[in-house]
């Protein structure tokens, strides 16, 4: 869909009262500034390994800072799919490898 039949959609939700004008014009600002909006896919995007919460290569700590999850709770569940599956230890390391670090600020 265009960034034209989405404004037009907006507009007819807007006529039809399901939005009110300010609702309206935050989804028409958005439309027209091509902000993302809030999904897997930006936050993949954002990934980075941390260079402050590590205990390897930063993978845990990066995935801590885009989900919301404590950096420990991902550390224990990569153990145990270690222990449980084996395939934990490959997906780090592709992480590791794969996922640039923290750019250093000041730097």
């Amino acid at each position: 869909m265009s960034v034209a039949e989405e404004i037009k959609r907006l507009h007819e939700l807007h006529q039809a009262g399901a939005l009110s004008d300010e609702e309206f014009a935050a989804a028409k600002a958005r439309l027209l500034n091509k902000e993302e909006s809030p999904g897997a896919s930006s936050d993949f995007s954002r990934l980075r390994r941390a260079r402050t919460d590590r205990w390897l290569g930063g993978v845990c700590g990066g995935l801590a800072r885009i989900s919301g999850v404590e950096s420990w709770i991902w550390r224990l569940l990569f153990v145990l799919f270690v222990l449980t599956f084996g395939f934990g230890l490959a997906i780090y390391i592709l992480l590791w490898i794969f996922v640039p670090e923290d750019e250093l600020i000041g730097n």
